[in-house]
């Protein structure tokens, strides 16, 4: 925890210092302590404290969501878009766009976050009926079809309006880029809850890991478990994706690489699954503005680049094909 906690305070000196304009860290700490009207402190500030704020939550958030989705389904390839969830932010954009509701980021976040909510009560919905309840491979195919069926939707709505399409894909590559500080300040509250809920169900995680049965011996209400932990999960991806957009591939590696470095259970899984979240995409952030300065490639296309060969590795693993 204490390693993970030193890289990411790294990543965000790094983020702070590094970009198409390089800043000394002696500048930075100076812009931050002192205030000053020179041109780095005025991007320090008014730029990138913003940008590494939100790259923080969201992938802090995304990290958490991806650990307790896991367990949760107990799916070792579930993450944060095995509900939908993604999708249902991306629908809920796209309505605003369409419609003429909202122009801009800050208009979109409600929407992406309505969106989001909307998905995973209509996946749990369509889980829940039946015999057994919401099971781990019912969320699972409810998941999946329902986020087909809204990105085809989506594909739909956008193919029928070019301008939809022009302002749609702005959001839709996953950026850090022109955010600014009240957009942290939205996101707290989700976070704050569905942080709370994920924590609050570590040890009945903890009892789904051995089954269903076995968790309902020991004394947990599964149903309940699954449910407040899939609703924190949900909670702290809307207001990712709402932020950020739809960042690929955080919440499937880092909870694999938390339990490996952490293997005593949900109440060290968690927390080590936000640090490294927060750290893997304020790394993919820095890295897209510096591969190719002054040019920017969006963090989503870096951590989708880091994620593709992680999921290589976890379908060739024996533990997960077997």
């Amino acid at each position: 925890m204490l390693l993970a906690l030193l890289l990411t305070l790294a990543v965000v000196a790094l983020s702070l210092a590094l970009g198409t304009r390089q800043v000394s860290l002696a500048t930075v700490l100076d812009a931050l302590l002192h205030g000053g009207d020179s041109p780095d402190a005025l991007v320090v500030r008014s730029l990138r404290v913003p940008r590494t704020a939100v790259g923080l939550a969201a992938g802090a958030a995304l990290g958490l969501a991806g650990a307790a989705l896991q367990a949760v389904t107990r799916n070792p390839l579930a993450d944060p878009g095995i509900l939908g969830l993604s999708q249902g932010a991306a629908a809920g954009v796209v309505l605003a766009i369409a419609l003429g509701l909202a122009h801009g980021f800050a208009g979109y976040v409600w929407y992406a976050f309505g969106g989001a909510v909307v998905a995973a009560c209509v996946v749990y919905a369509i889980a829940a009926r039946g015999r057994g309840g919401a099971s781990p491979v019912k969320l699972a195919l409810a998941g999946t079809a329902f986020g087909a069926m809204t990105a085809g939707a989506n594909t739909v709505v956008l193919t029928s309006s070019s301008a939809t399409l022009d302002q749609f894909r702005f959001w839709q590559v996953g950026s850090l880029g022109g955010r600014d500080a009240g957009t942290v300040g939205r996101m707290l509250p989700f976070l704050a809850v569905g942080a709370v809920l994920v924590f609050l169900c570590a040890r009945g995680l903890d009892a789904l890991a051995l089954g269903d049965d076995t968790a309902r011996a020991l004394g947990h209400r599964v149903p309940l478990v699954r449910a407040a932990a899939a609703l924190g999960a949900t909670l702290l991806t809307a207001a990712a994706v709402a932020a950020a957009g739809p960042i690929a591939f955080v919440g499937l590696a880092v909870p694999h690489l938390a339990r490996r470095l952490v293997p005593g259970g949900h109440r060290w899984t968690l927390p080590l699954s936000a640090l490294l979240g927060a750290a893997l995409l304020l790394a993919a952030d820095v890295a897209g503005r510096v591969v190719r300065a002054p040019a920017e490639i969006p963090a989503g296309v870096m951590t989708a680049l880091v994620g593709v060969p992680v999921l290589v590795v976890l379908v060739r693993r024996r533990s997960v094909s077997g």
